[in-house]
């Protein structure tokens, strides 16, 4: 059954449906999808383990794979390393399906800049525990060799002593400055196009350790000229939270697979719209996908560093976390009238999965704000 609230700005109540959708799907076949995970907080401030890994335990459920310790679980904005350490080993002990972890260099300082073998060892570091634990690796891009790199000479001789020791493939992530501003200039060129080559530079070099190229550029056009030049057999992982639903679905001349931060807040309507792509239904998957995507450019919209609030928002509406609660306040960086937007397409989007649970918790927001920030 659906239900109803009434929400400041409209001249009714805001009617929520049933969102209709399975309890659970299976992976898809016809696409490689991962949904990066947050982590839920307590009100004191620390992680939240029982409701962290519930909500790994849900995606997994709904057939994606998780993208563990990246962005979206505030790794450099709350997440430490050490933290990270633990969400990783704690994610792959109860692990159902997928589980691709990021690798970095966040035990350096920001802020500094490094002789580039103290960021190889870095990131060898990290990529010795991920594949440890048993999961696939995610080479996160890396604000100390942002810092430090001279040309796009220091991220090939980077990224190729990586590579080569490489237990299996991996993915590699292309964060883009709009995700986080440290990253400008990221694999040596002033610009997009002069760092694609570099990137197929690597591939060419390294292309049987490359399972994917991650790309988070929120740039569609972009994405698809990247992929269109990909060698047969390395991935174009799309993370576009803006374009995604025509990137997947693709057309004759290709298709993006996914690792997104959205599908951590439209789980049950994505993993619908994957089902029904299987199927061979396109009718089916843009009636499902489509209607997410104002959702989440919403909660991607500028300071885009800032959506993990939309992704802890909607786990907390839809009873995954007891807590509005994020590491370091950082729920508290989006104002009141932009989580009513998410809320109302949410709504919109068939991604409230438990209506009257939904409503309970945003009256309870509302009660709780006051002055300004009052909904």
């Amino acid at each position: 059954m659906g239900a109803s609230i009434q929400l400041p700005g409209r001249d009714g109540p805001l009617v929520i449906p049933s969102p209709g959708w399975a309890p659970a799907y299976p992976p898809p076949v016809s696409r490689r999808v991962f949904a990066a995970a947050h982590v839920a907080a307590s009100g004191a401030g620390t992680i939240d383990w029982e409701a962290t890994l519930r909500f790994r335990e849900h995606l997994w459920a709904y057939g994606f794979g998780v993208a563990e310790a990246m962005d979206t679980a505030q790794r450099g904005m709350g997440l430490s390393w050490d933290l990270a350490r633990e969400l990783i080993a704690r994610s792959a002990s109860v692990a159902r399906g997928a589980l691709a972890c990021g690798a970095g260099t966040d035990q350096l300082a920001d802020g500094e800049s490094y002789p580039i073998p103290r960021i190889i060892d870095a990131f060898a570091e990290q990529i010795a525990f991920v594949q440890s634990a048993g999961a696939d690796v995610i080479l996160m891009a890396s604000r100390a060799l942002a810092a430090s790199a001279r040309g796009p000479g220091d991220y090939l001789e980077v990224y190729g002593s990586l590579l080569r020791v490489a237990e299996r493939p991996v993915i590699l992530h292309w964060l883009g400055e709009a995700f986080d501003p440290a990253l400008r200039g990221y694999w040596g060129g002033p610009d997009f196009d002069t760092a694609v080559e570099t990137v197929l530079e690597l591939v060419d070099r390294y292309g049987d350790k490359v399972d994917g190229v991650k790309l988070s550029v929120l740039d569609a056009g972009r994405e698809v000229a990247l992929r269109r030049r990909l060698p047969a057999g390395v991935r174009l992982y799309t993370g576009d939270d803006f374009g995604y639903s025509e990137l997947i679905r693709g057309d004759a001349a290709g298709h993006s697979d996914a690792l997104l931060g959205a599908f951590a807040a439209i789980t049950a309507p994505a993993a619908a719209a994957l089902a029904a792509l299987d199927r061979g239904d396109l009718a089916g998957y843009d009636a499902a996908m489509a209607p997410t995507v104002p959702l989440s450019r919403a909660i991607f919209e500028p300071p885009t560093y800032h959506y993990k609030v939309g992704v802890a928002f909607l786990a907390w509406l839809n009873g995954f976390q007891p807590q509005f609660a994020m590491l370091g306040g950082l729920q508290r960086r989006r104002p009141a009238r932009h989580l009513i937007r998410v809320f109302e397409l949410a709504a919109a989007a068939r991604a409230l999965t438990d209506p009257d649970l939904a409503v309970e918790r945003m009256n309870e927001l509302a009660a709780g704000l006051a002055g300004p920030e009052r909904v």
